[in-house]
């Protein structure tokens, strides 16, 4: 899929279908959309009056051209009101946009450049929006399907009448392709089955995407983790036939600087373990990878835009699965960092695999930690699959966090980390328990995490409620979101001291 800009009149453009905009209210159109509407006889202008066209956000009216313009087909798409229009309503408009288009068998189209004309919103800015909105929109997992019965969208043209603009459109463009082409590698890493992905065919895809990039790799298996003493990591891989790996990318854009470190948890499938989860819904469970699985995309997202900073992505990579070996309730697993923790529910498996993962940050000499975990079933319930939670040991961290956040359109919600809290956590025979149950299950959970991060500035991203959608809306489809790998990356774009997008 080509996405690319052109100086000249969207009147003038030849395509399969050219796309003007309108605000809701606006009953005399102006600009491309004016231009368009008098080369058409005040079509537009007329469907207008007639209450054809609204300009609400969403809608989208064809109208054939007959012959008038180049384009045999004109869409008039809807800003909505004018009033609060930004960044993140044009990146939404084109995933909708884009897949409307594909139903209609449009093959090729130009658009204007949303928002950079009377929206009055940054040229590169809506450019990034747009190649995003369409890539992430356009996005689909067939490849276990026999055959494909969706039509193409093969080009989409920014077509700009003020050549000084050109520049900024192509370097948002380009930004917003390496951001959404890394977000749907994360998509197509949490959609696929578990017979494919094990955790050594998740590290061979790291590697592959390492190489590919230039970042550096490294992939263990057990015999390292055991030397490393990663007890929690290898009390959830017990109970597996197929291998954990521990994955670790490493982008050196910062000189001799500290790295800030992304780790992400890895289980390829999770039954729950012994506490195995009930049958319904468990083949979602294929899916428990996707925090491991938008570091990775970061990482490689990150090596392409080359920021000034140093970065280390971890990802500990498993099954989770109920056998002879596997480990029990009751057990108490030591991990790399030494303290114990006695399993309560072998399938509040998350939290033991990261704990090791932040211990080995840690011990790379990592400045900050972000964790991102599909973790608690609890998050959900809090949040519903509106925003993902966060929680951590640092407000400055947080607040950067938060405004990466805002930059990639993404809802995220602070939680409080209260001492009494961890409480609910207090073992009678180890230094932890893994679960305090119910109450505050998605704290809990973070407040384990926090005895790993110890003094470090950290922040945990607990995504169980956002990480997969069950209907197309926007830039989100059916099936795994890729959220929050444009989060990640605009996080060390930031850190690295770049401008990020506008919201």
């Amino acid at each position: 899929m080509q996405v690319k800009v052109q100086s000249g009149d969207i009147a003038s453009f030849a395509a399969g279908a050219i796309v003007v905009n309108l605000f809701e209210g606006v009953t005399s159109p102006a600009g491309g959309t004016g231009a368009v509407d008098k080369a058409l006889g005040g079509a537009i202008s007329s469907l207008i009056a007639a209450g054809d066209i609204r300009g609400k956000q969403g809608e989208f009216t064809m109208i054939h051209s007959l012959n008038k313009l180049p384009a045999p087909r004109v869409v008039v798409a809807g800003l909505g009101k004018s009033a609060g229009f930004s960044i993140d309503r044009i990146r939404h408009l084109s995933g909708d946009l884009a897949r409307y288009l594909r139903h209609q068998r449009v093959k090729s189209a130009g658009v204007l450049a949303h928002g950079a004309g009377i929206g009055g919103l940054p040229a590169e800015d809506c450019a990034d929006a747009i190649t995003e909105g369409t890539l992430l929109g356009l996005y689909t997992f067939n490849r276990h399907k026999s055959k494909d019965e969706d039509g193409e969208l093969d080009s989409l043209t920014i077509v700009e009448h003020d050549a000084a603009k050109l520049p900024a459109l192509e370097r948002g463009i380009e930004r917003g392709r390496i951001l959404a082409e890394a977000t749907n590698f994360c998509r197509d890493l949490a959609n696929e089955p578990a017979n494919y992905l094990t955790p050594t065919e998740m590290g061979r895809q790291a590697e592959a995407m390492a190489k590919d990039t230039g970042l550096e790799s490294e992939i263990y298996g057990p015999g390292w983790m055991a030397e490393k003493g990663m007890g929690g990591l290898l009390g959830v891989a017990a109970g597996s036939v197929q291998e954990p790996r521990f994955i670790v990318l490493r982008y050196n854009g910062g000189g001799n600087a500290k790295p800030i470190a992304l780790i992400g948890k890895g289980i390829t499938f999770d039954t729950g373990g012994i506490s195995i989860k009930p049958a319904e819904n468990m083949g979602e469970m294929k899916g428990d990878m996707a925090g491991g699985a938008s570091v990775i995309a970061a990482m490689g997202a990150i090596a392409r835009l080359k920021p000034a900073v140093n970065v280390i992505g971890i990802v500990p990579a498993t099954e989770n699965m109920p056998s002879g070996n596997a480990t029990r309730p009751g057990d108490v697993l030591k991990t790399m960092l030494g303290k114990t923790i006695e399993v309560i529910n072998t399938d509040a498996e998350g939290r033991l695999v990261l704990a090791d993962g932040l211990a080995y940050a840690r011990e790379q000499g990592a400045t900050a930690l972000v964790d991102v975990a599909t973790l608690t079933g609890a998050i959900s319930v809090t949040l519903g699959n509106v925003a993902y939670g966060a929680m951590g040991n640092d407000a400055p961290l947080m607040e950067r966090v938060k405004r990466a956040a805002d930059a990639a359109g993404e809802k995220v919600w602070e939680l409080p980390m209260w001492d009494e809290y961890f409480d609910l956590i207090k073992s009678d025979v180890a230094d932890m328990k893994n679960s305090g149950g119910r109450p505050a299950g998605s704290i809990t959970a973070a407040m384990l995490l926090r005895e790993f991060a110890e003094d470090t500035p950290w922040v945990h991203l607990d995504i169980a409620g956002v990480d997969t959608y069950e209907r197309e809306k926007g830039i989100i489809v059916k099936g795994a979101s890729g959220i929050p790998v444009r989060t990640l990356v605009q996080f060390i774009l930031q850190s690295a001291g770049e401008p990020a997008s506008v919201k």
